[in-house]
């Protein structure tokens, strides 16, 4: 396993979970317990070798009586999680109205399975360490708590048909990917999957794949990744035409009832 230089934020923080453990009178393994995780996951986070999630704190702050020092721990760890320019998008999903997406290559983080995940991550080019992936995929599937949210956001994506047929990590993985897609529509009537059809000759997103959200006081923003550097733009005309672009591509694909049987045919054809 490859190795990744810790942090002076990582240090601090496993060093105030083991103090505030030690003082409400708790064994890494009776809070390993009364937290329903590992005990070899406490103590790595301990030894700041795991970056505890946002729930992990929450919890802990709680059950060790903190008084907030665990849980306001969160912002310093989001610099861990996420590379620099998309630390502010994570931390506006979270409470976004409004969350969209086109994606011409994978399927939605939001919607992705840890398996798809960790193949993703582990295709990557330059490669990341071991470790780095399954920091990057923890975060990853962190961030899909949203999902989950009360009240929850609306979320709405338009994925290229091709998405659906790409078997990264094997069949098997790309399977189960398909199956818990179609769990979530089902499962969400907050979110909608659309599919864009390979057979359209052109349509309004052939420049790309972007992400967008409207934040809690109606604020939008843009996120676009791209090999020569990923984007964050917050600028009124960029993301208004940018939103109406996401509109127009809605338009253009199929919709979600006949999205959701591409996506269960494409299974069954594993």
């Amino acid at each position: 396993m490859g190795t990744t230089e810790v942090s002076h934020v990582r240090r601090l923080v496993g060093e105030l979970v083991r103090v505030h453990r030690g003082r409400a009178g708790f064994t890494q393994k009776s809070a390993a317990q009364k937290l329903l995780i590992s005990e070899s996951l406490m103590g790595a986070v301990e030894r700041a070798e795991r970056i505890p999630s946002n729930d992990l704190l929450v919890a802990a702050d709680e059950l060790f009586e903190a008084n907030g020092a665990l849980k306001d721990c969160s912002d310093m760890l989001d610099e861990e999680k996420y590379p620099p320019k998309f630390v502010g998008w994570a931390k506006s999903e979270r409470t976004a109205r409004i969350i969209n997406g086109y994606e011409t290559m994978v399927v939605p983080g939001l919607l992705q399975t840890e398996a798809y995940a960790y193949a993703l991550h582990r295709v990557r080019m330059p490669a990341y360490t071991e470790a780095e992936v399954v920091g990057r995929v923890e975060a990853r599937l962190e961030r899909q708590s949203v999902l989950t949210r009360t009240p929850p956001p609306h979320i709405g994506y338009v994925i290229e048909e091709s998405v659906l047929e790409r078997c990264l990590g094997g069949q098997e993985v790309l399977k189960e990917q398909l199956q818990h897609m179609l769990d979530c529509i089902e499962r969400y009537q907050h979110l909608t999957v659309q599919v864009m059809p390979t057979a359209q000759p052109s349509h309004a997103g052939l420049w790309g794949s972007f992400q967008l959200l409207s934040t809690e006081g109606g604020r939008g923003l843009v996120y676009v990744e791209s090999r020569g550097g990923d984007r964050y733009i917050s600028q009124p005309d960029q993301v208004i035409d940018t939103f109406d672009l996401f509109g127009i591509l809605r338009g253009q694909a199929h919709n979600p009832w006949t999205s959701a049987e591409i996506i269960e045919k494409k299974m069954r054809q594993l």
